[in-house]
Protein backbone atom coordinates (compact mmCIF):
# COMPACT_ATOMS: atom_id res chain seq x y z
CA UNK A 1 0.00 0.00 0.00
CA UNK A 2 1.30 3.94 -0.92
CA UNK A 3 0.54 6.45 1.89
CA UNK A 4 -0.12 8.87 -0.87
CA UNK A 5 -2.51 7.06 -2.96
CA UNK A 6 -4.59 5.69 0.67
CA UNK A 7 -4.16 9.93 1.23
CA UNK A 8 -6.26 10.90 -1.83
CA UNK A 9 -8.83 8.60 -1.29
CA UNK A 10 -9.14 9.65 2.07
CA UNK A 11 -9.24 12.68 0.86
CA UNK A 12 -11.68 11.97 -1.35
CA UNK A 13 -14.16 10.30 0.82
CA UNK A 14 -13.75 13.40 3.30
CA UNK A 15 -14.42 15.40 0.62
CA UNK A 16 -17.84 14.03 -0.83
CA UNK A 17 -19.21 13.44 2.53
CA UNK A 18 -18.83 17.23 3.29
CA UNK A 19 -20.71 17.42 -0.38
CA UNK A 20 -23.52 15.45 0.88
CA UNK A 21 -23.70 17.79 3.51
CA UNK A 22 -23.52 15.29 6.67
CA UNK A 23 -21.72 18.13 8.69
CA UNK A 24 -24.91 20.26 8.63
CA UNK A 25 -26.12 18.06 11.11
CA UNK A 26 -23.88 19.74 13.36
CA UNK A 27 -26.46 22.43 13.39
CA UNK A 28 -28.91 19.61 14.22
CA UNK A 29 -27.03 18.79 17.28
CA UNK A 30 -27.14 23.06 18.72
CA UNK A 31 -31.22 23.07 17.96
CA UNK A 32 -31.60 20.39 20.19
CA UNK A 33 -29.45 20.63 22.83
CA UNK A 34 -31.29 24.41 23.14
CA UNK A 35 -34.15 22.87 23.06
CA UNK A 36 -33.04 20.61 25.77
CA UNK A 37 -31.61 23.78 27.89
CA UNK A 38 -35.08 25.22 27.58
CA UNK A 39 -37.25 22.55 28.45
CA UNK A 40 -35.41 20.70 30.73
CA UNK A 41 -36.21 22.98 33.97
CA UNK A 42 -40.06 22.49 33.29
CA UNK A 43 -39.62 18.77 34.00
CA UNK A 44 -36.85 18.56 36.57
CA UNK A 45 -36.16 21.73 38.65
CA UNK A 46 -32.96 20.33 40.62
CA UNK A 47 -31.53 17.30 38.44
CA UNK A 48 -32.20 19.20 35.31
CA UNK A 49 -27.68 19.86 35.40
CA UNK A 50 -27.84 16.33 35.25
CA UNK A 51 -29.82 15.50 32.86
CA UNK A 52 -28.48 18.05 30.57
CA UNK A 53 -25.21 17.03 30.70
CA UNK A 54 -26.77 13.20 30.07
CA UNK A 55 -28.63 13.98 27.30
CA UNK A 56 -25.53 16.24 25.51
CA UNK A 57 -23.33 13.58 25.53
CA UNK A 58 -25.92 10.51 24.60
CA UNK A 59 -26.90 13.12 21.40
CA UNK A 60 -23.48 13.16 20.28
CA UNK A 61 -23.33 9.56 20.46
CA UNK A 62 -26.83 8.50 18.87
CA UNK A 63 -25.91 11.36 15.60
CA UNK A 64 -22.65 9.85 15.31
CA UNK A 65 -23.61 6.42 15.15
CA UNK A 66 -26.41 7.52 13.12
CA UNK A 67 -24.05 9.03 10.64
CA UNK A 68 -21.62 6.08 10.77
CA UNK A 69 -24.01 3.29 10.13
CA UNK A 70 -25.59 4.83 6.92
CA UNK A 71 -23.00 6.36 5.54
CA UNK A 72 -20.53 3.68 6.19
CA UNK A 73 -22.19 0.64 4.90
CA UNK A 74 -22.26 3.05 1.75
CA UNK A 75 -18.82 3.73 1.32
CA UNK A 76 -17.75 0.37 -0.68
CA UNK A 77 -21.26 -1.27 -1.19
CA UNK A 78 -22.69 2.15 -3.41
CA UNK A 79 -19.48 1.78 -5.70
CA UNK A 80 -20.24 -1.91 -6.38
CA UNK A 81 -23.85 -1.48 -6.76
CA UNK A 82 -23.43 1.30 -9.67
CA UNK A 83 -20.35 0.05 -10.93
CA UNK A 84 -18.26 2.87 -10.44
CA UNK A 85 -15.90 0.47 -8.81
CA UNK A 86 -14.81 -1.10 -11.50
CA UNK A 87 -13.46 2.77 -12.46
CA UNK A 88 -11.52 2.67 -9.25
CA UNK A 89 -9.91 -0.94 -9.70
CA UNK A 90 -8.92 -0.16 -13.04
CA UNK A 91 -6.71 2.68 -11.84
CA UNK A 92 -3.09 1.73 -10.29
CA UNK A 93 -4.52 1.64 -6.85
CA UNK A 94 -5.10 -1.88 -5.09
CA UNK A 95 -7.71 -3.11 -3.42
CA UNK A 96 -6.66 -2.63 0.20
CA UNK A 97 -5.71 0.91 -0.40
CA UNK A 98 -9.34 1.24 -1.26
CA UNK A 99 -10.78 -0.33 1.71
CA UNK A 100 -7.97 1.88 3.95
CA UNK A 101 -8.45 5.02 1.94
CA UNK A 102 -12.38 5.11 2.69
CA UNK A 103 -11.87 4.43 6.30
CA UNK A 104 -9.36 6.88 7.02
CA UNK A 105 -11.81 9.36 5.01
CA UNK A 106 -14.75 8.50 7.38
CA UNK A 107 -13.16 8.66 10.10
CA UNK A 108 -11.57 12.25 9.82
CA UNK A 109 -15.32 13.54 9.04
CA UNK A 110 -16.54 11.33 12.25
CA UNK A 111 -13.59 13.32 14.86
CA UNK A 112 -14.57 16.30 12.85
CA UNK A 113 -18.01 16.07 13.99
CA UNK A 114 -17.18 14.74 17.62
CA UNK A 115 -14.80 17.67 18.00
CA UNK A 116 -17.29 20.05 16.60
CA UNK A 117 -20.46 18.97 18.58
CA UNK A 118 -18.38 18.41 21.79
CA UNK A 119 -17.16 22.05 21.40
CA UNK A 120 -20.87 23.21 20.96
CA UNK A 121 -21.68 20.85 24.02
CA UNK A 122 -19.14 22.69 26.46
CA UNK A 123 -20.45 26.29 25.19
CA UNK A 124 -23.80 24.89 26.67
CA UNK A 125 -22.56 23.90 29.72
CA UNK A 126 -20.13 27.16 30.45
CA UNK A 127 -23.38 29.48 29.29
CA UNK A 128 -25.47 27.54 31.55
CA UNK A 129 -22.88 27.69 34.63
CA UNK A 130 -23.20 23.77 34.96
CA UNK A 131 -20.74 22.28 36.47
CA UNK A 132 -18.85 19.55 34.58
CA UNK A 133 -15.39 17.59 34.04
CA UNK A 134 -14.20 19.17 31.16
CA UNK A 135 -10.99 16.89 30.71
CA UNK A 136 -13.57 14.03 31.26
CA UNK A 137 -15.50 14.95 28.66
CA UNK A 138 -12.78 15.21 26.08
CA UNK A 139 -11.54 11.94 26.93
CA UNK A 140 -15.05 10.52 26.54
CA UNK A 141 -15.06 12.51 23.02
CA UNK A 142 -12.01 10.62 22.13
CA UNK A 143 -13.13 7.33 23.00
CA UNK A 144 -16.64 8.27 21.10
CA UNK A 145 -14.27 8.76 17.76
CA UNK A 146 -12.48 5.56 18.39
CA UNK A 147 -15.77 3.68 18.81
CA UNK A 148 -17.49 4.89 15.92
CA UNK A 149 -14.04 4.46 13.89
CA UNK A 150 -14.58 0.83 15.20
CA UNK A 151 -17.88 0.51 13.97
CA UNK A 152 -17.06 2.37 10.57
CA UNK A 153 -14.31 -0.77 10.09
CA UNK A 154 -17.45 -2.98 10.62
CA UNK A 155 -19.95 -0.93 8.44
CA UNK A 156 -17.60 -0.75 5.71
CA UNK A 157 -16.97 -5.12 5.71
CA UNK A 158 -20.97 -5.84 6.27
CA UNK A 159 -20.96 -3.68 3.03
CA UNK A 160 -18.04 -5.17 1.30
CA UNK A 161 -19.99 -8.45 0.47
CA UNK A 162 -23.91 -7.82 1.34
CA UNK A 163 -26.54 -5.02 0.25
CA UNK A 164 -26.73 -1.54 2.10
CA UNK A 165 -29.65 -2.38 4.12
CA UNK A 166 -29.08 -5.85 5.36
CA UNK A 167 -25.60 -4.22 6.36
CA UNK A 168 -26.99 -1.45 8.32
CA UNK A 169 -29.14 -4.18 10.14
CA UNK A 170 -26.48 -6.01 10.84
CA UNK A 171 -24.22 -3.16 11.88
CA UNK A 172 -26.69 -1.75 13.76
CA UNK A 173 -27.46 -5.12 15.65
CA UNK A 174 -23.78 -5.66 16.46
CA UNK A 175 -23.51 -2.44 17.72
CA UNK A 176 -26.44 -2.95 20.28
CA UNK A 177 -24.79 -6.75 21.16
CA UNK A 178 -21.80 -4.95 21.76
CA UNK A 179 -22.58 -3.02 24.09
CA UNK A 180 -24.32 -5.79 26.26
CA UNK A 181 -21.53 -8.66 25.95
CA UNK A 182 -20.21 -8.23 29.40
CA UNK A 183 -23.92 -8.59 30.88
CA UNK A 184 -24.35 -11.49 28.33
CA UNK A 185 -21.63 -13.67 29.72
CA UNK A 186 -23.10 -12.89 33.36
CA UNK A 187 -26.48 -13.97 31.83
CA UNK A 188 -24.75 -17.38 30.58
CA UNK A 189 -23.65 -17.74 33.64
CA UNK A 190 -26.34 -17.40 35.66
CA UNK A 191 -28.27 -19.58 33.76
CA UNK A 192 -26.33 -22.29 34.64
CA UNK A 193 -26.99 -23.59 30.99
CA UNK A 194 -23.99 -24.97 29.32
CA UNK A 195 -25.41 -24.37 25.77
CA UNK A 196 -26.38 -21.32 26.64
CA UNK A 197 -22.97 -20.44 28.66
CA UNK A 198 -21.10 -21.53 25.82
CA UNK A 199 -23.03 -18.95 23.07
CA UNK A 200 -22.66 -16.19 25.23
CA UNK A 201 -18.99 -16.85 25.53
CA UNK A 202 -18.57 -17.09 21.72
CA UNK A 203 -20.30 -14.00 21.50
CA UNK A 204 -18.60 -12.12 23.79
CA UNK A 205 -15.28 -13.41 22.06
CA UNK A 206 -15.97 -12.81 18.58
CA UNK A 207 -18.09 -9.42 18.91
CA UNK A 208 -16.75 -6.15 19.89
CA UNK A 209 -16.77 -4.79 23.48
CA UNK A 210 -18.10 -1.82 22.47
CA UNK A 211 -18.48 -0.86 26.36
CA UNK A 212 -14.62 -0.21 26.60
CA UNK A 213 -15.16 2.61 24.55
CA UNK A 214 -18.09 4.44 26.29
CA UNK A 215 -16.94 6.83 28.56
CA UNK A 216 -19.55 8.86 28.54
CA UNK A 217 -21.26 8.00 32.21
CA UNK A 218 -17.89 8.23 33.39
CA UNK A 219 -17.88 12.22 31.76
CA UNK A 220 -21.53 12.39 33.13
CA UNK A 221 -21.06 10.88 37.01
CA UNK A 222 -17.46 11.00 37.22
CA UNK A 223 -17.06 14.50 38.53
CA UNK A 224 -14.05 13.76 40.97
CA UNK A 225 -11.56 11.94 39.23
CA UNK A 226 -10.16 10.71 35.53
CA UNK A 227 -10.14 7.22 34.57
CA UNK A 228 -7.23 4.90 34.89
CA UNK A 229 -3.84 5.97 32.75
CA UNK A 230 -3.48 2.21 31.99
CA UNK A 231 -7.07 1.03 31.15
CA UNK A 232 -7.01 4.21 29.10
CA UNK A 233 -4.11 2.84 26.75
CA UNK A 234 -5.72 -0.69 27.29
CA UNK A 235 -9.46 0.09 26.00
CA UNK A 236 -7.88 2.06 23.47
CA UNK A 237 -5.01 -0.38 21.84
CA UNK A 238 -8.43 -2.88 22.15
CA UNK A 239 -10.29 -0.36 19.76
CA UNK A 240 -7.70 0.00 17.44
CA UNK A 241 -6.60 -3.37 17.08
CA UNK A 242 -10.20 -4.66 16.70
CA UNK A 243 -10.60 -1.85 13.59
CA UNK A 244 -7.22 -3.48 12.43
CA UNK A 245 -8.62 -6.85 12.18
CA UNK A 246 -12.23 -5.68 10.60
CA UNK A 247 -10.46 -4.26 7.96
CA UNK A 248 -8.15 -7.10 7.40
CA UNK A 249 -11.24 -9.37 7.18
CA UNK A 250 -12.55 -6.55 4.70
CA UNK A 251 -9.55 -6.45 2.63
CA UNK A 252 -9.65 -9.96 2.13
CA UNK A 253 -13.48 -10.28 1.20
CA UNK A 254 -13.23 -7.69 -1.50
CA UNK A 255 -10.09 -8.54 -2.59
CA UNK A 256 -12.10 -12.08 -3.52
CA UNK A 257 -14.94 -10.44 -5.53
CA UNK A 258 -14.67 -10.65 -8.90
CA UNK A 259 -16.56 -7.59 -10.88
Amino acid sequence: MTINRIFVLAKNVFQEVVRDRILYIIGFYALILAAAFRVFPEFAATTEDKMFLDFGMAAMNAIGLIVTIFVGTGLVNKEIEKRTILVLIAKPVSRSEIIVGKYLGLSAVLAVLVATMTVIYLIFLQFANIPHPTASILIAAIFLVLQLSLITAMAITFGVFTASLLATILTFAVYLIGNITQDLVQLGRLSRNPGIELLTQGLFLILPDLSRLDLKNDAVYGLQALPDTTALITNAGYGLLYSALLLAIAIFIFSQREF
